[in-house]
């Protein structure tokens, strides 16, 4: 038997709020299966196993607060006997249990019934359903053996909210404000946790960065790349394509720090126990900006071997899936190195901080036209400012400077990226 714990989804983490499971004791489980849904101040993170058996037992409550290390579920392996249930409140953070007055109640509500059957549905889509006045009786349920989730009921209330304002614009089409309201009963439940939750990402932003500026040497380099060749070659690739299936230039830079990395692989891992963990795959967390605020990290999975319809489609896909707060624990945790870029809003240079355990960051301004210089010819060109911030204890300024070269070389170059 193997327990399932609290993963660390980031290095501020202390503890999570067991949101939702999505299985239950008896379902066969396998690796990379996502298994539950945790609350951290960066979000609700689908969290998967990497074992593969039966769930003996769930461990820990929907709804109540575990430490990171804590097991929240057991594991059993084919053939074993299932052992008695745990004690639930043992992975129960303290402070969680003292607020509650003691251990959770291990009863649930009586399910509510339509037709003389009973709805399947979890305790936080059911209390999420009251808030909303969503009725149940309406909704298919999309989770294990036709249970209601949380996404089922957040769907229902759009569709819910959108017929009622409707209904109201059609019967009086002059008072706008009306039909705004009933529009944002969703909108206003996620507008009064918007405040707490950007607070608590600022916090779980400041923590980090604060054991970055602590822990870390920082050593910071920069070159200027002309980028005059890489955007007349994905101008050309461009052209073949449709315009939703156009690539944007941010999957070249993407592709480049993956191949440079690939080449200087001391800037591609953890510094844990005291010494550099290189790692084989090259996961770039690629810096996302929340419509609340705040920046979230997810990886982009071994970049380099993937081509540029792959990686757009990636990109993509991270994009819409951390604002609409559906990501993965591994997305949260197994980025080895992170490209933060800020070019659309303008900036010239960045001059990022290390995100821990990792050991570098690559930065990247916005391409603008500048003077060139090369071979005695005075030119304008687009050009992109590449910034790295290193960790002394795993590289120098000289491993820096050459992989800041290898990465230029490659820009020069864009159609050789792409070659296997």
């Amino acid at each position: 038997m193997t327990d399932f714990v609290m993963p660390s989804l980031g290095a501020d983490m202390e503890s999570g709020r067991l949101i939702e499971w999505l299985v239950k004791p008896g379902d066969t489980v396998k690796r990379g299966q996502t298994i539950a849904v945790v609350g951290t101040e960066k979000g609700e993170i689908d969290v998967e196993i990497w074992q593969e058996g039966v769930i003996g037992a769930l461990v820990v409550d929907e709804g109540a607060e575990a430490k990171v290390g804590a097991v929240l579920a057991t594991i059993v392996a084919e053939g074993e006997e299932v052992p008695a249930p745990a004690v639930k409140e043992a992975a129960l953070a303290p402070e969680a249990v003292a607020k509650a007055g003691g251990p959770p109640p291990q009863t649930a509500p009586t399910p509510p019934e339509t037709n003389g059957h009973r709805i399947r549905i979890s305790p936080l889509a059911r209390k999420l359903a009251d808030e909303l006045g969503v009725d149940l009786r309406k909704i298919h349920g999309t989770g294990p053996h036709g249970a209601i989730s949380r996404a089922d009921v957040e769907a229902e209330a759009e569709v819910q909210a959108k017929t009622e304002a409707e209904a109201e614009v059609e019967a009086k089409p002059q008072p706008k404000a009306k039909a705004k309201a009933e529009v944002g009963k969703k909108g206003a439940r996620q507008e009064k946790g918007g405040d707490g939750f950007q607070t608590g990402m600022r916090k779980a932003i400041a923590a980090a960065m604060a054991r970055s500026n602590t822990d870390i040497p920082h050593y910071y380099l920069e070159t200027r790349i002309d980028m005059r060749a890489a955007l007349a070659w994905l101008e050309a690739e461009n052209l073949k394509r449709s315009i939703k299936d156009r690539v944007l230039p941010a999957v070249l830079l993407i592709k480049a720090v993956a191949l440079a990395l690939a080449k200087k692989p001391d800037l591609n891992g953890y510094w844990v126990d005291n010494g550099f963990q290189a790692q084989e795959a090259i996961n770039i967390g690629f810096a996302i900006a929340l419509r609340q605020g705040g920046l979230i990290t997810p990886a982009i999975f071994n970049a380099d071997l993937k081509g540029m319809d792959e990686l757009m489609a990636d990109m993509r896909d991270l994009i819409m899936r951390t604002r609409s707060g559906r990501l993965k624990s591994s997305e949260m945790t197994d980025a080895t190195i992170t490209l933060t870029s800020l070019g659309d809003m303008g900036v010239e240079k960045v001059f990022g901080v290390i995100y821990p355990p990792q050991v570098a960051l690559v930065g990247f301004g916005k391409v603008a036209d500048e003077v060139w210089v090369e071979n005695g010819m005075i030119g304008v060109r687009p050009v992109v400012h590449a910034t790295l911030a290193g960790d002394h204890r795993a590289s120098d300024g000289r491993t820096g400077a050459e992989f800041l070269d290898i990465l230029n070389k490659l820009l020069q170059e864009p159609e050789q990226m792409w070659i296997e």
